[in-house]
């Protein structure tokens, strides 16, 4: 189910957040509770089938071998905990390696030995990618002593709750199990009602109005790269660039905003990254809740503070290769991650040097080092990334013409494709000069222009849902 849609705006959401307060009457926390929990595991069920019983099963899992390594908390235990981690991390990595890695394994096999094993025939699980992270992470925590015993109810609301279930963001249990054990949780609030209203229409706005419109040139191109031409390449690459940080973040904020309705607040997962001068500070600002993951527990697995400059590097280069893999089964991806890795580190390099260049020269170096890792990842292979590479340098089009021909070229293509590029304008001026929905949060007070404001935009997104359109992320 989409939270773009008529069924889930007109339907499934009023019926949740309704009887949802109307259990909270009871003053009996746990039914409310239950009812959210049924209406995520329903909300997922819509789009992952039959995979929502082995999804319900590897919840259990988790909760029984967290729960039995808090038990084990005496140091005597160590090497039990160490064991039933150890188990916990195997199921969830086979688990994942399983249904995202396993086709890409045997195409590798049968390109290196010349075999022809067959694919096999797996649908990818909504969310699969998203939901293990934070499992991991809770297991992590339950063996270096973070955690206590978490009822199964407030183990069940942390990882099933709908708004960020699919695509994010990657909430950490110490930030959500305490919010959902608070009483505060089951008070009607206005203030969050409205914020959670204004940010949901924007992250609408965001996906149906700028997102989607981007994202279908950029597709149509993508998808036969060899009939466009340079101007065509551009667009289209530029204009995936734009529309992946406005269908990640109104996703975001859409998730943010459901989330408030039920007094619960998800972090922030976008700071306007499009806005760093280097690739450190754009890993600062962009997927923030996924770099954090990275960061706590993948980073430091490998980072020993203190271990000079090499294990630095090293660890960076590592975790940018762990957040390749992870994002998708294609060595596009593992490129794609080592080649972000090695920008953080001359980024940091720099940092560490004082070294600084001229503001405008280092932010068109970081946006235009943005755009190429991007052609990387939503090319289909790496032969497709450097066609259009290849496609956008080559400046094949415009040889032999003369300045007026060039012009007349230049207007002819900007007539044809004026919608597109009017809407790849608004939303570059949003990106590099609007307020983000992080600070708009931190500003918001109720008034009369931040309804008029939701009314409208969340208005005009529903004049133009005329088809479902996924989130980008739904591949992870």
């Amino acid at each position: 189910m989409i939270f773009s849609t008529y069924k889930f705006i007109f339907v499934f959401l009023p019926i949740v957040f309704l009887v949802y307060r109307l259990l909270t009457l009871t003053k009996v926390p746990n039914i409310a509770k239950l009812w959210l929990v049924m209406a995520s595991i329903y909300f997922y069920a819509q789009g992952s089938g039959s995979f929502v019983v082995l999804f319900i099963a590897d919840i259990f899992i988790n909760y029984a071998i967290g729960s039995f390594i808090v038990k084990l908390g005496h140091q005597k235990a160590v090497w039990s905990k160490r064991l039933l981690l150890t188990l916990g991390l195997l199921l969830n990595v086979a688990f994942l390696g399983y249904y995202k890695y396993a086709n890409f394994a045997i195409e590798n096999i049968n390109l290196i030995s010349g075999q022809g094993f067959p694919l096999l025939e797996i649908v990818l699980p909504l969310g699969i990618s998203f939901y293990t992270f934070q499992l991991i992470a809770y297991l992590v925590d339950c063996y270096r002593g973070y955690t206590k015993e978490t009822p199964i109810i407030d183990f069940f609301m942390f990882i099933t709750f709908f708004p960020q279930l699919i695509v994010g963001p990657i909430v950490h249990h110490g930030d959500i199990i305490p919010q959902v054990q608070d009483k505060s949780m089951l008070k009607l609030q206005p203030a969050n009602i409205m914020l959670g209203m204004f940010l949901f229409s924007i992250g609408c706005a965001k996906k149906i109005l700028l997102a989607d419109p981007l994202t279908d040139y950029a597709v149509a191109f993508y998808n036969n790269v060899a009939a466009g031409d340079t101007l065509t390449a551009w667009l289209g690459s530029v204009g995936y660039t734009v529309s992946y940080y406005f269908d990640l973040s109104g996703y975001a904020d859409m998730a943010l905003g459901l989330a408030l309705l039920f007094n619960i607040r998800l972090p922030h997962n976008f700071n306007s990254p499009y806005k760093a001068r280097n690739f450190r500070e754009y890993w600062q600002r962009w997927h923030m809740t996924l770099s954090k993951f990275l960061s706590d527990y993948i980073f430091r697995s490998f980072y020993k503070k203190g271990s000079g400059s090499f294990n630095f590097y090293f660890s960076v280069m590592m975790t940018f290769f762990v957040s390749g893999f992870w994002h998708g089964a294609g060595w596009q991806f593992i490129v794609w991650g080592l080649i972000n890795g090695i920008f953080v580190c001359a980024s940091h390099y720099m940092y560490r040097n004082k070294l600084k260049l001229p503001f405008l020269l280092a932010w068109g170096l970081t946006f235009a080092g943005v755009i190429g890792t991007r052609i990387l990842f939503v090319s289909e292979s790496m032969n497709e990334a450097l066609q259009v590479m290849r496609k956008m340098l080559s400046f094949s089009d415009f040889q032999g013409l003369d300045v007026p021909a060039i012009v007349d070229k230049l207007a002819t293509f900007a007539a044809y494709n004026a919608y597109t590029i009017v809407l790849l304008l608004i939303g570059m001026a949003i990106t590099f000069f609007g307020k983000n929905t992080a600070q708009m949060t931190q500003e918001f007070k109720p008034g009369v222009r931040h309804a008029v404001a939701a009314a409208f935009l969340l208005g005009v997104s529903l004049t133009q849902m005329t088809s479902v359109s996924k989130f980008l992320y739904f591949q992870f």
